[in-house]
C-alpha cells in the first residue's frame, strides 16, 4: 500500500464544545451488515451516510452526567509498519437492579457497535454521534457492580467495551439542523427501545 500525503491542516476552533456521553445506543452487530453501511466517499471511513438497519432494534442507554466517556486509543509500530486503534467505552450505571443484572449478563454474551451520542455538537447544533465497533464491534470485557460503602456512595454498575479497528471511528453524517438522531434519510428500518 502506497504512503499518501496529508490533504489538509487545522486552525483553532474558536467555538466551545462540551465534553461527556448523553446517551449510548447498543445495536446487535450480527443484525447489520456491514455491506448495508455507507460512507461518505469524501471523507473516507470517517463519516457513515447510510445504515440500512433491516428492522432492527437498538437499545438507548440513558446514562448519569458526566459519568461515561469514549475514547480510542491509537497504536502505531515504526518496526512492524502497523497502526490500529481500540474503541473502548466506559458506561456507569447508578443504581443495582435484577433487571438490569439480566441485561448486563446479555451485554456481556452478545457482540455490538456502540452508537454514543455526544454533549459535543455539530454546526448545525445537533449532537455529534460517534459509531464505536463499526467494522469489528465491540464487546464487554470488564466491569463491577458495586454497593457502595458510606450512605452517600453510588451504588450501580462500570462496564467496559472495548474492540479492535483498522481505522478510526467514524461519525454519523449530520442531519438537517434541529433533526433527532438517526432522522437522516440515510438510516432506514429502524426502531429504538428508549425503556
Amino acid at each position: 500500500m502506497a504512503c499518501t500525503a496529508l490533504t489538509k491542516g487545522r486552525i483553532i476552533d474558536c467555538d466551545r464544545q462540551s465534553g461527556g456521553v448523553k446517551f449510548l445506543y447498543f445495536s446487535v452487530y450480527s443484525d447489520v451488515d456491514e455491506a448495508n453501511i455507507t460512507y461518505d466517499p469524501a471523507s473516507g471511513v470517517h463519516q457513515i451516510t447510510a445504515i440500512d438497519f433491516g428492522g432492527s432494534t437498538i437499545y438507548r442507554y440513558a446514562v448519569p452526567r458526566g459519568s461515561t466517556t469514549v475514547n480510542e486509543t491509537i497504536t502505531g509500530s515504526t518496526e512492524n509498519g502497523t497502526l490500529f486503534y481500540t474503541p473502548t467505552v466506559n458506561m456507569v450505571l447508578n443504581r443495582l437492579t435484577k433487571e438490569d443484572q439480566n441485561e448486563i449478563k446479555l451485554l456481556g454474551q452478545t457482540q455490538v457497535r456502540v452508537f454514543a451520542q455526544l454533549n459535543a455538537q455539530t454546526s448545525n447544533g445537533n449532537d455529534v454521534i460517534v459509531v464505536m465497533g463499526a467494522v469489528n464491534g465491540m464487546s464487554m470485557n470488564a466491569g463491577t457492580a458495586d454497593s457502595g460503602a458510606a450512605f452517600g456512595d453510588r451504588n450501580g454498575y462500570t462496564l467496559t467495551f472495548d474492540g479492535l479497528e483498522a481505522d478510526p471511528f467514524p461519525m454519523l453524517k449530520d442531519p438537517a439542523a434541529g433533526a433527532a438522531p438517526f432522522s437522516d434519510a440515510g438510516i432506514t428500518n429502524l426502531s429504538i427501545d428508549t425503556n
